[in-house]
Protein backbone atom coordinates (compact mmCIF):
# COMPACT_ATOMS: atom_id res chain seq x y z
CA UNK A 1 0.00 0.00 0.00
CA UNK A 2 2.90 2.23 1.02
CA UNK A 3 4.56 2.12 -2.55
CA UNK A 4 0.84 3.72 -4.58
CA UNK A 5 1.71 6.61 -2.01
CA UNK A 6 5.00 7.58 -2.35
CA UNK A 7 5.43 6.28 -6.59
CA UNK A 8 5.91 9.35 -8.54
CA UNK A 9 5.54 7.67 -12.04
CA UNK A 10 2.99 6.98 -14.50
CA UNK A 11 -0.39 5.83 -13.37
CA UNK A 12 -2.83 3.33 -15.10
CA UNK A 13 -6.47 3.45 -13.51
CA UNK A 14 -7.89 0.15 -15.20
CA UNK A 15 -11.44 -0.63 -15.85
CA UNK A 16 -13.29 2.25 -15.04
CA UNK A 17 -16.67 3.49 -15.27
CA UNK A 18 -17.14 6.73 -17.07
CA UNK A 19 -21.20 7.84 -18.29
CA UNK A 20 -21.85 4.26 -18.19
CA UNK A 21 -18.71 3.03 -20.39
CA UNK A 22 -15.72 0.80 -18.62
CA UNK A 23 -12.36 2.67 -19.80
CA UNK A 24 -9.27 2.80 -18.74
CA UNK A 25 -7.17 6.11 -17.74
CA UNK A 26 -3.37 6.74 -18.20
CA UNK A 27 -1.66 9.21 -16.47
CA UNK A 28 1.93 10.65 -17.24
CA UNK A 29 4.77 11.27 -15.53
CA UNK A 30 3.76 15.05 -15.03
CA UNK A 31 0.54 14.25 -13.50
CA UNK A 32 -1.56 14.94 -16.89
CA UNK A 33 -4.51 12.54 -18.38
CA UNK A 34 -2.34 10.87 -21.01
CA UNK A 35 -5.50 9.56 -22.33
CA UNK A 36 -8.78 7.77 -21.59
CA UNK A 37 -10.65 5.17 -23.33
CA UNK A 38 -11.28 0.88 -23.84
CA UNK A 39 -7.77 -1.27 -23.91
CA UNK A 40 -5.80 1.72 -23.23
CA UNK A 41 -3.84 -0.77 -20.46
CA UNK A 42 -2.75 -2.86 -23.33
CA UNK A 43 -0.80 -0.14 -24.86
CA UNK A 44 0.19 1.71 -21.93
CA UNK A 45 2.99 0.39 -19.62
CA UNK A 46 2.30 2.28 -16.07
CA UNK A 47 4.64 2.55 -13.01
CA UNK A 48 1.09 1.96 -11.02
CA UNK A 49 -1.82 0.57 -11.68
CA UNK A 50 -5.16 1.09 -10.04
CA UNK A 51 -8.04 -1.59 -10.61
CA UNK A 52 -10.84 0.90 -11.27
CA UNK A 53 -13.69 -2.09 -11.49
CA UNK A 54 -16.73 -1.40 -9.69
CA UNK A 55 -15.66 2.21 -9.83
CA UNK A 56 -16.67 5.75 -10.95
CA UNK A 57 -14.38 7.95 -12.51
CA UNK A 58 -15.50 11.14 -11.65
CA UNK A 59 -13.36 14.86 -11.68
CA UNK A 60 -11.87 16.02 -8.10
CA UNK A 61 -14.02 17.87 -6.44
CA UNK A 62 -13.12 21.80 -5.84
CA UNK A 63 -14.37 23.49 -2.37
CA UNK A 64 -14.10 27.64 -3.15
CA UNK A 65 -14.85 29.03 -0.11
CA UNK A 66 -13.32 27.66 3.06
CA UNK A 67 -11.68 28.44 6.78
CA UNK A 68 -9.58 25.49 6.59
CA UNK A 69 -8.50 26.23 10.12
CA UNK A 70 -11.62 26.52 11.75
CA UNK A 71 -11.92 22.69 11.61
CA UNK A 72 -10.89 23.20 15.23
CA UNK A 73 -13.93 25.53 15.75
CA UNK A 74 -16.35 23.00 14.87
CA UNK A 75 -19.50 22.30 17.42
CA UNK A 76 -17.68 25.01 19.60
CA UNK A 77 -20.94 27.38 19.03
CA UNK A 78 -23.68 26.39 17.25
CA UNK A 79 -28.34 27.06 17.33
CA UNK A 80 -27.10 30.83 17.91
CA UNK A 81 -27.97 33.89 16.34
CA UNK A 82 -25.00 35.43 13.36
CA UNK A 83 -23.71 38.01 16.03
CA UNK A 84 -23.70 36.23 19.49
CA UNK A 85 -22.27 33.65 17.68
CA UNK A 86 -19.21 35.84 16.21
CA UNK A 87 -19.27 37.58 19.32
CA UNK A 88 -19.31 35.25 22.35
CA UNK A 89 -17.66 32.15 20.51
CA UNK A 90 -15.93 32.79 17.91
CA UNK A 91 -13.90 35.86 17.80
CA UNK A 92 -13.09 35.06 21.33
CA UNK A 93 -11.49 31.75 20.57
CA UNK A 94 -9.97 32.91 17.19
CA UNK A 95 -8.02 35.93 19.44
CA UNK A 96 -5.82 33.21 21.16
CA UNK A 97 -5.27 30.92 17.93
CA UNK A 98 -1.26 30.08 16.99
CA UNK A 99 0.61 28.97 13.46
CA UNK A 100 0.45 25.53 15.03
CA UNK A 101 -3.49 25.27 15.25
CA UNK A 102 -3.16 26.87 12.09
CA UNK A 103 -1.25 24.43 10.85
CA UNK A 104 -2.90 20.91 12.82
CA UNK A 105 -6.56 22.37 11.58
CA UNK A 106 -5.89 22.97 8.05
CA UNK A 107 -4.08 19.25 7.89
CA UNK A 108 -7.32 18.27 9.38
CA UNK A 109 -9.28 20.02 6.76
CA UNK A 110 -7.33 18.36 4.58
CA UNK A 111 -7.78 15.28 5.30
CA UNK A 112 -11.28 15.25 5.74
CA UNK A 113 -11.76 16.68 2.22
CA UNK A 114 -9.59 13.99 0.95
CA UNK A 115 -11.95 11.81 2.28
CA UNK A 116 -14.89 13.29 0.82
CA UNK A 117 -13.61 13.72 -2.45
CA UNK A 118 -12.05 17.33 -2.80
CA UNK A 119 -8.77 18.01 -4.48
CA UNK A 120 -8.57 21.77 -4.85
CA UNK A 121 -10.03 24.97 -2.20
CA UNK A 122 -10.00 28.37 -2.22
CA UNK A 123 -9.14 29.33 1.70
CA UNK A 124 -9.20 32.69 3.83
CA UNK A 125 -7.43 32.79 7.70
CA UNK A 126 -4.73 33.57 9.58
CA UNK A 127 -1.32 32.67 9.70
CA UNK A 128 -1.81 31.16 6.13
CA UNK A 129 2.04 30.39 5.77
CA UNK A 130 1.44 27.41 8.20
CA UNK A 131 -1.91 26.71 6.44
CA UNK A 132 0.92 26.56 2.97
CA UNK A 133 3.24 24.09 4.51
CA UNK A 134 -0.33 21.43 5.67
CA UNK A 135 -1.45 21.66 1.85
CA UNK A 136 1.93 21.37 1.09
CA UNK A 137 2.11 17.93 3.22
CA UNK A 138 -1.20 16.78 2.08
CA UNK A 139 -0.79 16.34 -1.32
CA UNK A 140 -3.83 19.08 -2.25
CA UNK A 141 -4.37 22.54 -4.16
CA UNK A 142 -5.43 25.28 -2.56
CA UNK A 143 -5.27 29.04 -2.71
CA UNK A 144 -4.36 30.70 -0.22
CA UNK A 145 -6.04 34.53 0.97
CA UNK A 146 -4.45 36.02 4.56
CA UNK A 147 -8.09 38.02 5.48
CA UNK A 148 -7.94 41.33 5.40
CA UNK A 149 -9.58 43.26 7.82
CA UNK A 150 -9.03 47.38 8.47
CA UNK A 151 -11.79 48.30 9.81
CA UNK A 152 -11.49 51.64 8.38
CA UNK A 153 -8.18 52.10 10.14
CA UNK A 154 -5.26 53.67 8.99
CA UNK A 155 -2.92 51.89 11.13
CA UNK A 156 -4.65 48.69 10.43
CA UNK A 157 -4.61 48.69 7.07
CA UNK A 158 -0.78 49.05 6.58
CA UNK A 159 -0.36 46.39 8.96
CA UNK A 160 -2.86 44.42 6.75
CA UNK A 161 -0.85 45.46 3.50
CA UNK A 162 2.09 44.36 4.85
CA UNK A 163 0.60 40.74 5.80
CA UNK A 164 -0.63 39.94 2.64
CA UNK A 165 2.16 41.05 1.03
CA UNK A 166 4.14 38.81 2.99
CA UNK A 167 1.79 35.79 2.35
CA UNK A 168 2.55 36.55 -1.58
CA UNK A 169 5.87 36.95 -1.61
CA UNK A 170 5.79 33.59 0.72
CA UNK A 171 3.89 31.33 -1.35
CA UNK A 172 5.51 32.58 -4.68
CA UNK A 173 8.89 31.70 -3.06
CA UNK A 174 7.06 28.09 -2.21
CA UNK A 175 7.57 27.66 -6.60
CA UNK A 176 4.78 24.77 -5.97
CA UNK A 177 2.23 24.76 -8.52
CA UNK A 178 -0.24 23.74 -5.95
CA UNK A 179 -0.45 26.30 -4.24
CA UNK A 180 -1.31 29.88 -5.09
CA UNK A 181 -1.99 33.06 -3.70
CA UNK A 182 -5.22 35.49 -4.05
CA UNK A 183 -5.64 38.74 -2.03
CA UNK A 184 -8.65 38.47 0.65
CA UNK A 185 -10.34 41.36 1.48
CA UNK A 186 -12.62 40.15 3.98
CA UNK A 187 -15.99 42.40 3.00
CA UNK A 188 -17.33 45.73 2.55
CA UNK A 189 -18.11 46.21 6.17
CA UNK A 190 -15.02 45.25 7.50
CA UNK A 191 -12.66 46.76 5.01
CA UNK A 192 -12.91 50.19 3.89
CA UNK A 193 -13.16 51.58 0.34
CA UNK A 194 -9.43 52.23 0.56
CA UNK A 195 -8.43 48.88 1.43
CA UNK A 196 -10.60 47.47 -0.97
CA UNK A 197 -9.10 49.12 -3.51
CA UNK A 198 -5.43 48.54 -2.56
CA UNK A 199 -6.09 45.29 -2.80
CA UNK A 200 -7.53 45.33 -6.39
CA UNK A 201 -4.23 46.68 -7.29
CA UNK A 202 -1.97 44.59 -5.60
CA UNK A 203 -4.02 41.57 -6.81
CA UNK A 204 -3.87 42.98 -10.39
CA UNK A 205 -0.30 43.82 -10.13
CA UNK A 206 0.78 40.29 -9.01
CA UNK A 207 -1.59 38.54 -11.17
CA UNK A 208 -3.78 36.85 -8.83
CA UNK A 209 -7.53 36.24 -7.43
CA UNK A 210 -9.64 37.85 -5.29
CA UNK A 211 -11.30 36.48 -2.51
CA UNK A 212 -14.23 38.31 -0.83
CA UNK A 213 -17.36 38.18 1.41
CA UNK A 214 -20.10 38.95 -1.01
CA UNK A 215 -24.26 40.20 0.62
CA UNK A 216 -24.74 37.11 3.04
CA UNK A 217 -26.94 38.98 5.12
CA UNK A 218 -29.69 41.41 4.72
CA UNK A 219 -27.96 43.69 6.87
CA UNK A 220 -24.64 44.14 5.21
CA UNK A 221 -26.89 45.76 2.07
CA UNK A 222 -28.71 47.55 4.01
CA UNK A 223 -25.93 49.08 5.50
CA UNK A 224 -23.74 49.03 2.94
CA UNK A 225 -26.78 51.31 1.59
CA UNK A 226 -26.39 53.90 4.42
CA UNK A 227 -23.37 54.50 4.59
CA UNK A 228 -22.10 54.72 0.72
CA UNK A 229 -25.39 55.38 -0.98
CA UNK A 230 -25.03 51.96 -2.68
CA UNK A 231 -25.43 47.87 -2.99
CA UNK A 232 -22.70 46.06 -2.05
CA UNK A 233 -21.67 44.70 -5.38
CA UNK A 234 -21.69 47.86 -7.11
CA UNK A 235 -19.06 49.46 -4.17
CA UNK A 236 -16.92 46.38 -4.45
CA UNK A 237 -17.01 47.11 -8.52
CA UNK A 238 -16.05 50.95 -8.07
CA UNK A 239 -13.13 50.01 -5.93
CA UNK A 240 -12.09 47.45 -8.66
CA UNK A 241 -12.59 43.91 -6.40
CA UNK A 242 -14.62 42.38 -9.63
CA UNK A 243 -13.26 40.53 -12.21
CA UNK A 244 -12.54 37.33 -13.68
CA UNK A 245 -9.74 36.38 -11.15
CA UNK A 246 -12.88 37.46 -8.00
CA UNK A 247 -14.51 34.27 -6.15
CA UNK A 248 -17.70 36.16 -4.09
CA UNK A 249 -18.72 34.02 -1.08
CA UNK A 250 -22.67 33.53 -0.19
CA UNK A 251 -24.47 36.07 -2.54
CA UNK A 252 -27.62 35.28 -1.19
CA UNK A 253 -28.89 39.18 -1.25
CA UNK A 254 -27.59 39.90 -4.41
CA UNK A 255 -30.56 41.83 -6.50
CA UNK A 256 -31.09 41.13 -10.25
CA UNK A 257 -28.65 44.20 -11.42
CA UNK A 258 -25.96 42.95 -9.30
CA UNK A 259 -26.13 39.42 -10.42
CA UNK A 260 -25.95 41.34 -13.94
CA UNK A 261 -23.20 42.94 -12.90
CA UNK A 262 -21.10 39.96 -11.88
CA UNK A 263 -21.79 38.19 -14.58
CA UNK A 264 -20.38 40.99 -17.01
CA UNK A 265 -17.69 41.41 -14.70
CA UNK A 266 -16.60 37.26 -15.49
CA UNK A 267 -16.93 37.01 -10.98
CA UNK A 268 -17.47 33.41 -9.75
CA UNK A 269 -19.55 32.86 -7.21
CA UNK A 270 -19.47 30.54 -4.46
CA UNK A 271 -22.66 29.24 -3.28
CA UNK A 272 -22.60 28.20 0.34
CA UNK A 273 -25.78 26.87 1.01
CA UNK A 274 -25.17 24.96 4.41
CA UNK A 275 -23.67 27.81 5.96
CA UNK A 276 -26.40 30.15 5.10
CA UNK A 277 -29.27 28.10 6.61
CA UNK A 278 -27.69 27.29 9.68
CA UNK A 279 -26.88 30.64 10.44
CA UNK A 280 -30.67 31.28 8.91
CA UNK A 281 -29.43 34.66 6.17
CA UNK A 282 -33.07 34.42 4.99
CA UNK A 283 -32.35 34.17 1.06
CA UNK A 284 -30.88 31.40 -1.40
CA UNK A 285 -28.34 32.48 -3.68
CA UNK A 286 -30.23 33.93 -6.69
CA UNK A 287 -28.62 31.07 -8.91
CA UNK A 288 -31.49 31.56 -11.92
CA UNK A 289 -30.19 35.50 -12.25
CA UNK A 290 -26.66 34.82 -11.68
CA UNK A 291 -26.58 31.75 -14.26
CA UNK A 292 -29.03 33.83 -16.55
CA UNK A 293 -25.93 36.37 -16.72
CA UNK A 294 -22.98 34.43 -17.42
CA UNK A 295 -21.74 34.26 -14.22
CA UNK A 296 -19.46 31.34 -13.04
CA UNK A 297 -21.84 29.47 -9.86
CA UNK A 298 -19.30 27.49 -8.07
CA UNK A 299 -19.75 25.41 -4.63
CA UNK A 300 -18.02 25.75 -1.21
CA UNK A 301 -18.71 24.48 2.40
CA UNK A 302 -17.60 27.72 3.90
CA UNK A 303 -16.13 26.85 7.23
CA UNK A 304 -16.03 24.40 9.61
CA UNK A 305 -17.85 26.67 12.14
CA UNK A 306 -20.85 26.86 10.49
CA UNK A 307 -21.40 23.96 8.49
CA UNK A 308 -19.94 22.31 10.24
CA UNK A 309 -18.42 19.54 7.40
CA UNK A 310 -16.41 19.86 4.44
CA UNK A 311 -18.32 17.22 2.48
CA UNK A 312 -18.67 18.88 -0.74
CA UNK A 313 -20.67 15.98 -2.33
CA UNK A 314 -23.07 17.10 0.66
CA UNK A 315 -23.04 20.50 0.10
CA UNK A 316 -24.15 19.85 -3.83
CA UNK A 317 -27.06 17.89 -2.43
CA UNK A 318 -27.67 20.95 -0.23
CA UNK A 319 -27.70 23.34 -2.93
CA UNK A 320 -29.99 21.84 -5.48
CA UNK A 321 -32.48 21.17 -2.83
CA UNK A 322 -32.49 24.69 -1.50
CA UNK A 323 -32.36 26.11 -4.85
CA UNK A 324 -35.94 24.58 -5.77
CA UNK A 325 -37.16 24.94 -2.27
CA UNK A 326 -36.46 28.51 -1.73
CA UNK A 327 -37.35 29.54 -5.61
CA UNK A 328 -39.93 27.00 -5.51
CA UNK A 329 -39.17 25.54 -8.61
CA UNK A 330 -38.39 21.37 -9.00
CA UNK A 331 -36.20 22.15 -11.86
CA UNK A 332 -33.78 24.61 -10.40
CA UNK A 333 -30.03 23.54 -10.43
CA UNK A 334 -30.50 20.15 -11.52
CA UNK A 335 -28.29 16.94 -10.68
CA UNK A 336 -25.91 17.44 -13.60
CA UNK A 337 -25.59 21.51 -12.94
CA UNK A 338 -24.36 20.77 -9.12
CA UNK A 339 -22.02 18.67 -10.38
CA UNK A 340 -20.65 21.19 -12.47
CA UNK A 341 -20.70 23.23 -9.99
CA UNK A 342 -18.55 21.21 -8.18
CA UNK A 343 -15.98 20.18 -10.23
CA UNK A 344 -15.77 22.43 -13.68
CA UNK A 345 -16.79 26.00 -12.51
CA UNK A 346 -14.64 25.74 -9.43
CA UNK A 347 -11.50 24.79 -11.44
CA UNK A 348 -12.32 27.65 -13.95
CA UNK A 349 -13.00 29.69 -10.34
CA UNK A 350 -9.01 28.72 -9.30
CA UNK A 351 -7.80 28.37 -12.14
CA UNK A 352 -6.99 24.43 -11.58
CA UNK A 353 -7.75 23.69 -15.26
CA UNK A 354 -11.12 22.18 -17.18
CA UNK A 355 -12.14 20.30 -14.04
CA UNK A 356 -13.15 17.44 -16.59
CA UNK A 357 -11.64 14.13 -16.90
CA UNK A 358 -10.28 14.58 -20.52
CA UNK A 359 -6.80 14.25 -22.45
CA UNK A 360 -4.51 16.98 -21.83
CA UNK A 361 -6.21 17.89 -18.27
CA UNK A 362 -4.60 17.60 -14.51
CA UNK A 363 -5.05 13.81 -13.13
CA UNK A 364 -7.38 15.41 -10.30
CA UNK A 365 -9.46 12.29 -10.37
CA UNK A 366 -12.39 10.54 -7.79
CA UNK A 367 -13.01 6.65 -7.92
CA UNK A 368 -16.44 6.21 -6.07
CA UNK A 369 -17.51 2.79 -5.12
CA UNK A 370 -20.12 1.48 -7.73
CA UNK A 371 -21.54 -1.10 -5.18
CA UNK A 372 -22.69 1.18 -2.53
CA UNK A 373 -26.00 1.51 -1.10
CA UNK A 374 -26.14 4.43 -2.17
CA UNK A 375 -25.22 4.06 -5.73
CA UNK A 376 -28.12 0.93 -6.02
CA UNK A 377 -29.30 0.87 -8.37
CA UNK A 378 -27.04 2.77 -11.36
CA UNK A 379 -29.38 4.44 -13.10
CA UNK A 380 -28.24 7.83 -13.39
CA UNK A 381 -24.11 8.48 -11.86
CA UNK A 382 -24.89 12.43 -11.21
CA UNK A 383 -28.82 11.63 -9.73
CA UNK A 384 -27.13 9.17 -7.45
CA UNK A 385 -23.77 11.74 -6.51
CA UNK A 386 -25.97 14.53 -5.77
CA UNK A 387 -28.96 12.98 -4.16
CA UNK A 388 -28.26 9.61 -2.37
CA UNK A 389 -24.38 9.58 -2.04
CA UNK A 390 -22.06 11.41 0.47
CA UNK A 391 -18.17 11.53 0.62
CA UNK A 392 -17.79 8.13 2.38
CA UNK A 393 -18.98 6.93 -1.52
CA UNK A 394 -15.14 7.97 -2.15
CA UNK A 395 -12.93 5.41 -2.60
CA UNK A 396 -10.12 6.70 -4.04
CA UNK A 397 -8.41 10.02 -4.70
CA UNK A 398 -5.68 11.54 -7.01
CA UNK A 399 -4.33 14.78 -7.20
CA UNK A 400 -2.41 15.54 -9.80
CA UNK A 401 -1.54 11.98 -10.53
CA UNK A 402 -0.73 11.14 -7.25
CA UNK A 403 -2.63 8.95 -4.85
CA UNK A 404 -3.95 10.64 -1.98
CA UNK A 405 -6.43 8.24 -0.71
CA UNK A 406 -6.80 4.53 -1.62
CA UNK A 407 -9.62 2.15 -1.06
CA UNK A 408 -10.68 4.37 1.86
CA UNK A 409 -6.75 4.84 3.57
CA UNK A 410 -4.84 8.16 3.99
CA UNK A 411 -1.54 8.05 5.13
CA UNK A 412 -0.76 9.19 8.57
CA UNK A 413 -4.17 9.77 9.05
CA UNK A 414 -4.73 9.11 12.94
CA UNK A 415 -1.88 11.04 13.95
CA UNK A 416 -3.75 13.82 11.89
CA UNK A 417 -6.68 13.66 13.84
CA UNK A 418 -4.69 12.69 17.48
CA UNK A 419 -2.81 16.31 16.64
CA UNK A 420 -5.94 18.35 15.32
CA UNK A 421 -7.97 17.35 18.95
CA UNK A 422 -4.88 17.72 21.06
CA UNK A 423 -4.49 21.40 19.38
CA UNK A 424 -8.38 21.80 20.03
CA UNK A 425 -8.49 21.30 23.57
CA UNK A 426 -4.97 23.62 24.52
CA UNK A 427 -6.80 26.66 21.86
CA UNK A 428 -10.29 26.23 24.05
CA UNK A 429 -8.22 25.98 27.42
CA UNK A 430 -6.02 29.00 26.54
CA UNK A 431 -9.26 30.98 25.77
CA UNK A 432 -10.88 30.14 29.49
CA UNK A 433 -7.67 31.18 31.29
CA UNK A 434 -7.96 34.35 29.88
CA UNK A 435 -11.84 35.18 30.16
Amino acid sequence: MNDIFTARGSVLIAGATINGSTVDIAIDETGTIAGIGEGIRREYDADVVIDGSDRLAVPGLVNTHTHAAMTLLRGYGDDMPLAEWLTQKIWPLEAHLSGDDVYAGTKLACLEMIKSGTVAFNDMYFFMDRAAQAVDDMGLRATLAYGFIDLGMEEKREAEIRATEALVAHVKSLDNPRIRAAVGPHSVYTVSPEGLRWCATFAEEQGIGIHVHLSETEKEVVDCVAEFGKRPAVLLDECGCLTPRTVAAHCCWLDEAECRLLGERGVSASHNPASNMKLAVNRAMPYRWLKQYGANVCLGTDGCASNNSLDLMEEMKFAALLQKFAWNSPTLLPAGEAVAMATAAGARALGTGPGTLTAGAPADIVLLDARAACNTPLHHADSNLVYACNGGAVMTVLCQGRVLMHERTVPGEEEIVRGAAAAARALVGRAREAS
